[in-house]
């Protein structure tokens, strides 16, 4: 079976009394792999796919446990209970005033959640013929300042055969893969609470500056950011379109208007990321619809090494203004998937 999930040691933890496992999911004939810290955020820390007879290094990452805990760009974390920024980090809910732990002091916010750096647990592994998948999960008791809502966020990651992506024509690329991220969070509290997901992966090109490449953008409409980084409108709509990312410093929000297939029965949206130099595409993908990931961040950071391409399912500051936001009853989930391939 080409498909095999194996695992190495990625030191240990901060305060040194647990080591890092990190799960390695390959296609032994391709090379082709992703690497999972679940102990960590349960984070995507490496991804390699195949173009031809080349394999690309898709994710700029800490390359080491060092690195990794002193990270502040949230590289290739998962965002949940909610993605980007609230406002001072309070909120009101239901009659009731929140206030969270603020983590982004120069501008007085809350964010990013707080899954990133918790523990998940590895719920199940398997390999077929066709992908290699492992399922994390983090169980949380309501014991944050300022979200006392249980909550379990389950995550599978999947290396698959890019044939069997439930998007897009792939007929050309038997043999080479993709990844696929599916999510869930699960209300396991006894009331309503709000909730929104977000990932944060930094994409490269084997490390190709991102001032020699494109981004082809879907059909939205660009938020309005005060110097906060707060909503306060949108744009109109714009259809898909590519841009020059040379000179381009990003770091903006859209609502993404979803589009369709035929044959394929849930709207969707992708991202293209564009080598000027090889005509390499790389493609992020995100479910869209009701309560689906129907938000995105594009941020270029300035050592230009890389793009953030973020898919969200709510806007920033969601808690206070309610774009986007969903609110799970108790035993509802929130759910999605998300993709990346190249073409």
């Amino acid at each position: 079976m080409p498909f095999q999930i194996t695992t190495q040691a990625f030191g240990t933890l901060p305060d040194g009394t647990e080591p890092l496992a990190e799960y390695i999911l390959e296609h032994t004939e391709t090379g082709e792999f992703i690497t999972i810290i679940p102990e960590y955020g349960g984070i995507l820390r490496r991804l390699v796919l195949r173009k031809g007879h080349d394999l690309f290094a898709l994710l700029l990452t800490p390359e080491s446990p060092q690195a990794l805990f002193s990270d502040e760009g949230y590289a290739g974390a998962l965002l949940y209970p909610f993605p980007s920024r609230i406002r001072h980090g309070i909120y009101h809910f239901e009659g009731s005033d929140y206030a969270l732990k603020m983590n982004e002091l120069k501008r007085d916010n809350a964010i990013h959640g707080f899954v990133h750096g918790r523990p998940f647990s590895v719920i199940s592994q398997e390999t077929t013929s066709t992908y290699a998948q492992l399922v994390v999960r983090y169980d949380y008791a309501g014991d944050t300042t300022g979200y006392p809502f249980p909550f379990a966020l389950t995550v599978t990651y999947k290396l698959v055969q890019a044939n069997r992506l439930p998007h897009g024509d792939h007929a050309e690329t038997d043999r080479m893969c993709a990844l696929q991220i599916s999510y869930s969070a699960l209300n396991t509290g006894s009331t309503r609470c709000p909730a929104a997901f977000g990932w944060h992966p930094y994409f490269t090109l084997s490390e190709e500056p991102v001032d020699q490449m494109t981004l082809s953008l879907p059909n939205r409409a660009p938020i309005v950011l005060n110097d906060n980084m707060i909503p306060e409108g949108r744009q109109n709509l714009e259809p898909g379109g590519t841009i020059k990312l040379e000179g381009q410093q990003l770091d903006t929000a859209f609502a993404i208007e979803p589009t369709s297939e035929p044959g394929t029965p849930d709207p969707f949206a992708e991202t293209i990321l564009t080598s000027l130099t090889t005509g390499l595409k790389l493609i992020i993908g995100q479910q869209t619809g009701q309560n689906k990931l129907n938000y995105l961040v594009c941020y270029t950071p300035p050592r230009r090494d890389s793009i953030a391409i973020e898919p969200l399912t709510a806007n920033v500051n969601a808690f206070n203004n309610g774009d986007g936001l969903t609110i799970l009853n108790p035993g509802e989930t929130l759910s999605g998937t998300m993709w990346v391939r190249l073409e």
